[in-house]
């Protein structure tokens, strides 16, 4: 007889959104926080993470739940009013700039670059530069070299250094020259200059007051950083008001735009993909970009390990800012894998366990969750002998009056928090699982 698997199902009554998402005020130092110890998290593996950070050369380190503030860190001289760069974590902004470019009727992606920058921009030949659309600087397949010769690098952007390679569409290069242009055709269309832009149609939606743009390159306090990524964590809406209109744009925006590099959307980085291109790197690497984060985080990454990650079915986003790990000084290393090992182990979720408690595939879903705790259709009930509740720490805690012929509990009753919900068979069998309740 096959091994029976018991399944609970925690029901949420909303879903994740401008609802049940917490967005600080525009103006002012409030944010509200959410106590480590309710997702669970406990303070030696806090300090473990701070060290790490600390010793990579951190200079500030945010994780926000659901947009309230849950850690928030610096390091050395480095405060909540420090200014850093965000490297090339500023093209991810500037895909978000382009979309609502767009609604606003100043550009169409499908359209070529010589529509608004005017023929010979590059040094491709005509033929070839008309190949190039505004949607090929989005996914980093613009066909311009992205070692162009000395002393041209990477990042120049004069019309001497974007030189032909490929068509347009055929290849994905991470050329950092070739996206400068992008910022070059929203600015021409719309008539504004970046910075007015950026200010206009994202920084004063949402509260962002410390960023501008310097040689092309983004710089902010890390909170600005931390608003940016609730936006996104929201899909482009900030409370009631919806910056980024189209939707559409949005989800093409966060998932893979070409065939070439599936962890690459509109200038974000996707994680758990098939396979995965790194700058500068011609081929391809197995498997998803950073195994350690949630599979469907998508994130801004910028030189010496700056980073804005978005994980929607966590509710998290975290942000860093600093020198290089130490690892790399792309915008991809070893670091990010590392750090998301300690987000993963901040909860300690074996506190008050017995080992012969962890067992069984237990399914819970989705989690966290308020309101009702059901066991699912089709479980034998007569079979269960006991369901109880405890506290992190080991302590039981009353459950509610059951409710449905037994197999539905309210959780109303409960503070947030990280609770253990045991079920013990007539077997003699204990299964015990994790739920968290906000």
């Amino acid at each position: 007889m096959k091994k029976r698997i018991l399944v609970v199902m925690l029901h949420l009554f909303v879903t994740l959104n401008a609802q049940n998402l917490y967005f600080p005020p525009l103006s002012g130092t409030v944010w509200d926080t959410l106590s480590p110890s309710a997702l669970g998290y406990c303070q030696p593996r806090i300090d473990s993470l701070y060290n790490y950070l600390q010793a990579k050369g951190s200079k500030s380190f945010i994780l926000l739940k659901n947009g309230k503030i849950v850690l928030e860190k610096y390091f050395g001289t480095y405060t909540a009013d420090s200014v850093h760069y965000w490297a090339s974590a500023g093209k991810s902004l500037t895909g978000f700039l382009t979309g609502i470019a767009q609604q606003k009727g100043y550009v169409n992606i499908n359209n070529k670059v010589s529509d608004y920058l005017g023929n010979n921009w590059s040094s491709a030949p005509l033929l070839k530069e008309n190949l190039i659309k505004v949607s090929d600087l989005l996914k980093m397949t613009s066909g311009l070299n992205e070692n162009p010769p000395a002393p041209c690098t990477n990042e120049d952007s004069a019309k001497a250094c974007l030189t032909f390679s490929v068509n347009a569409g055929t290849y994905w290069a991470y050329h950092t020259g070739a996206y400068k242009q992008l910022q070059a055709v929203i600015s021409k269309a719309s008539g504004l200059t970046y910075n007015g832009l950026t200010n206009a149609w994202v920084e004063s939606k949402i509260g962002m007051s410390s960023g501008f743009w310097y040689n092309g390159v983004f710089y902010s306090k890390a909170r600005d950083m931390a608003r940016f990524g609730l936006l996104n964590l929201n899909k482009g809406i900030w409370l009631n008001d919806t910056v980024l209109k189209d939707s559409s744009y949005f989800k093409n925006m966060v998932n893979t735009s070409q065939n070439f590099n599936l962890s690459y959307g509109y200038l974000w980085w996707l994680n758990g993909k098939a396979s995965s291109r790194l700058p500068g790197v011609n081929f391809n690497f197995p498997g998803p970009l950073i195994p350690n984060a949630p599979s469907d985080m998508f994130c801004a990454l910028g030189k010496n390990d700056q980073k804005i990650y978005v994980a929607p079915s966590q509710g998290l986003v975290v942000i860093r800012q600093g020198n290089s790990a130490g690892t790399s000084h792309l915008a991809l290393s070893a670091f990010d894998n590392v750090i998301w090992d300690y987000i993963n182990k901040l909860n300690c979720s074996n506190i008050g366990l017995p080992e012969r408690d962890q067992m069984e595939n237990l399914v819970i879903a989705p989690n966290p969750t308020e309101g009702v705790l059901r066991i699912a259709d089709g479980v034998p009930v007569q079979e269960i002998a006991s369901v109880r509740l405890y506290t992190g720490v080991g302590n039981e805690v009353a459950l509610s009056e059951q409710r449905q012929n037994e197999q539905e509990w309210l959780l109303t009753h409960l503070s947030p928090g990280v609770y253990y919900l045991e079920i013990e068979m007539k077997s003699g069998k204990r299964i015990k699982r994790k739920i968290v309740k906000l």
